[in-house]
């Protein structure tokens, strides 16, 4: 498996989460539980910086959704920084610039980017607040709701991901059924 660990630092105007691996399934997890944590202690701003991402799946992306619609249910601001052309176009068509805006051209962290990066940097794995490794039913439950909240957002994601989350909707009946026995 890949590396779940996304370095992060919390500023006094944001949460800078930094995905240097590929934003997939994997660590989508983690990036809910940071910015969910942060939220809970009054944080509003949160900031997924992309620069060195080079690529992301529809799970990171149902994260990022859902993440920013609870960002801006509290008069926050979600953005991405830095993505490629290819993920911001993958971003872009499923909707997501409709609720976080993605690479802004003038945000407030624009004169000193380099530095929250450099902060970063000094973050290790062990410090970082990730959970305990989800279980196999735990990872279906969240990349169903990832894409429940992809389809929420339009007709053609809801057509595009249709299929998927009854696979999945399965797969955890399945499971019920077992652990009922």
């Amino acid at each position: 498996m890949s590396d779940t660990s996304l370095p992060h630092h919390e500023f006094d105007d944001c949460l800078w989460i930094r995905c240097a691996n590929r934003g997939s399934f994997i660590n989508s997890p983690t990036l809910k539980s940071l910015a969910e944590a942060y939220l809970a202690k009054g944080g509003i701003n949160i900031v997924v910086d992309l620069e060195v991402c080079p690529g992301v799946d529809s799970t990171f992306m149902g994260t990022l959704a859902a993440l920013s619609r609870k960002v801006l249910a509290v008069g926050g601001h979600a953005m991405v920084a830095s993505p490629t052309q290819r993920t911001r176009a993958a971003m872009e068509s499923l909707g997501l610039d409709m609720l976080m805006e993605i690479d802004p051209p003038a945000p407030f962290w624009q004169d000193d980017v380099e530095q929250r990066r450099a902060q970063l940097e000094t973050v290790t794995e062990g410090d970082t607040e990730e959970s305990e490794p989800m279980s196999e039913l735990e990872r279906t439950r969240h990349v169903l709701d990832a894409h429940n909240t992809l389809r929420s957002m339009n007709t053609k994601n809801d057509q595009t991901f249709g299929y998927v989350c009854e696979t999945l909707e399965e797969d955890l009946q399945r499971h019920s059924q077992v652990d009922d026995k």
